[in-house]
């Protein structure tokens, strides 16, 4: 008879310490069954949660949450904390609107600790609970999960040096596979991988393996094992962070589950901050993302062949014929081309992404032109003044990086490039709502937060051609320039040829009122239109294309029918509140009746991209429901 799983044996971690050790073996292989069926479903984040497995059993095997704080940096891998912290019943919901987030939630789960979705946080927030902890005269332990990609972030070697100047009792623990999203760069990628790869340590593991075997045998062949392993932290002392004040111990099997329990059981007790450092494998379980993990970091729905039942074999990967194409080209691939393209004309154009060259389409511009591309790794600071002094010595760079992630990089967007009017441009990718990916994910605010710099020209394409247009006119401008635009397919909307991409572009005629919108909201607007058509009311719909600064010609041109703009960006500051401001200037005129349509004040929650626009009212069958009420209200003051 079938022993049945352990995992739905269990409703949280106090359980797992009733399992016998050689059960846990077991249980990694369920947890791994269990992330593989369901992000098949569901899609999401891959190699990351497989590789991460064993440390997350050996963490709450020998820490007791939520009483003791786990924080997961980034959080992308923490499906199995999940699991194990009360969940499994609800992980079928993973990422789906109402479910579960892909990431640590505080208020989805007391077990996670610390809420995260951008990296190199976690040592900054333990190192703040350790100390308050300290102060409130508590004793539990703290423990933060940072994977070495994370480790590029300046951010991580701040906490780091405050940590090794308070020295409170806490660990830190170093994911080591070698990869944040795309191979890591840098000094310090080099750093780690010297320290596990040198000949002192090589050679006097096979020595000390040789000498215990010869005194005890075979029998304690697992004990040798251990042994081995554990040496290395007497060999590669890890200086950097020695010197930094922490207790350096690894480099350790990430995937040996007795080390990790008996290493672990010894160092939370230690005086002072511990520096754990251990190797994993991204992707481990699943062959397909061994080979490429960067390619299964994040995967969409049913990209793994596999039977429905959750114990069956490991997944093989589809063929390339059985996965659905796609419909069209999106705004990243209109990008990454029309990059490609300008980058054959004009040498001076370099390119710079923060650890994200496939997630961008910097790939492409790479593989064309490898001595005019920068990884930086994570580290959008660094990233943003970087192209301000590539600029200043008269390239011309463009720094493609995620809506979400340009807010890292928002002081050296204002003082180091627009106070000095240097022509970078900003290739802002996933602006607006992204999906499943949670709130941390969502690039609803770069609008606002862009609006308020000055000497900063925005545009919006609302397609792939309007892409490839505004990026050329971008690279034509002296002065800083954001393009942003969306996570999504960016078919045609409206004609192909001549389009004027300095100014805005009327889509349809229209008397009793204007649709006025940036990016593909034009889309769902002219599906209003049509609806509203039916029913004998005439909407225009203008793709205003610039939000700094606003075709002031056409808006004068509209100023006398009720307008409703239309934007994927929260509704404080956005393209809405610009327009009302362009009006307000016009003060000796008629009243403007306008109402804005956009994000209330929000952070979003996931759904995917298609339910989130439903969601907020953003769907053509709302934007003309909006028109109907607007209309009928008759009112002639503004919408504020």
């Amino acid at each position: 008879m079938m022993e049945p799983p352990i995992l739905d044996s269990l409703h949280g971690p106090g359980d797992l310490k009733q399992l016998a050790p050689e059960q846990l073996d077991a249980l990694a292989s369920e947890l791994r069954q269990r992330i593989l069926h369901t992000v098949n479903l569901n899609g999401g984040h891959l190699a990351s949660p497989l590789g991460v497995v064993e440390l997350t059993i050996a963490l709450h095997y020998c820490f007791n949450a939520p009483e003791d704080k786990i924080i997961w940096d980034v959080g992308h891998q923490c499906y199995a904390h999940k699991l194990l912290t009360g969940r499994a019943d609800r992980f079928s919901a993973l990422r789906k609107k109402d479910g579960i987030s892909g990431y640590p939630k505080m208020c989805e789960s007391v077990y996670d600790a610390f809420g995260t979705g951008h990296s190199s946080t976690s040592i900054s927030a333990a190192l703040g609970m350790a100390m308050a902890r300290d102060r409130l005269g508590l004793d539990h332990h703290i423990a933060a999960v940072i994977g070495d990609g994370a480790m590029t972030g300046g951010m991580a070697f701040e906490a780091l040096n405050h940590v090794g100047h308070l020295k409170p009792k806490m660990l830190v623990i170093l994911n080591d596979n070698e990869m944040s999203i795309a191979r890591n760069v840098g000094a310090m990628a080099h750093y780690f991988n010297r320290m596990i790869t040198n000949r002192p340590y090589k050679r006097a593991k096979q020595d000390v393996g040789s000498f215990v075997k010869s005194i005890i045998g075979d029998r304690m062949v697992r004990t040798i094992q251990d042994l081995e392993k554990s040496v290395k932290g007497f060999i590669t002392k890890g200086g950097l962070f020695q010197e930094l004040g922490l207790n350096y111990v690894g480099p350790v099997d990430g995937h040996d589950l007795p080390l990790l329990i008996e290493l672990l059981n010894r160092i939370k007790d230690m005086d002072g901050p511990v520096f754990l450092h251990c190797t994993t494998e991204k992707g481990k379980g699943l062959k397909a993302a061994e080979e490429n993990p960067q390619k299964y970091h994040g995967v969409n729905p049913m990209i793994l062949d596999t039977d429905k039942g959750e114990g069956d074999a490991l997944p093989a990967q589809k063929t390339a014929e059985s996965v659905p194409a796609v419909p069209s080209k999106s705004f990243t691939d209109a990008f990454a081309d029309a990059l490609v393209s300008l980058g054959a004309e004009d040498s001076r154009i370099v390119a710079i992404t923060a650890a994200m060259p496939t997630g961008t389409g910097l790939s492409r511009f790479e593989e064309h032109y490898p001595d005019r591309f920068f990884d930086v790794g994570i580290c959008e600071q660094h990233a943003v003044t970087f192209a301000a002094g590539l600029a200043v010595e008269g390239l011309r760079p463009v720094v493609a990086i995620y809506s979400t992630f340009l807010q890292r990089g928002y002081d050296q967007l204002i003082h180091d490039v627009c106070l000095q009017k240097l022509p970078v441009v900003f290739a802002v990718d996933r602006a607006g709502l992204v999906g499943e990916d949670s709130p941390t994910q969502n690039g609803i605010f770069d609008l606002s937060f862009l609006r308020a710099v000055p000497d900063l020209r925005i545009a919006a394409p609302r397609d792939a051609r309007d892409t490839a247009l505004l990026l050329e006119w971008a690279m034509t401008q002296e002065m800083p320039v954001a393009l942003r635009y969306a996570r999504s397919s960016a078919p045609l909307i409206g004609k192909e040829d001549g389009r004027a991409v300095d100014r805005a572009e009327r889509l349809r005629d229209g008397q009793d009122l204007v649709f006025l919108t940036v990016g593909p909201c034009a889309s769902q607007a002219l599906k209003a239109a049509e609806l509203l058509a039916n029913e004998g009311i005439g909407a225009a719909v203008i793709d205003a294309r610039h939000i700094k600064p606003l075709d002031g010609a056409m808006l004068d041109s509209i100023a006398a029918r009720p307008i409703i703009t239309v934007e994927e960006n929260t509704l404080p500051g956005g393209f809405g509140s610009a327009v009302l401001e362009y009006f307000e200037g016009r003060s000796t005129q008629a009243p403007v009746r306008i109402k804005r349509i956009g994000l209330d004040d929000i952070f979003g929650e996931q759904a995917t991209r298609a339910e989130q626009i439903n969601m907020y009212g953003l769907d053509g069958a709302s934007l003309a429901a909006h028109a109907r009420a607007f209309l009928a209200a008759g009112s002639p003051a503004p919408d504020a």
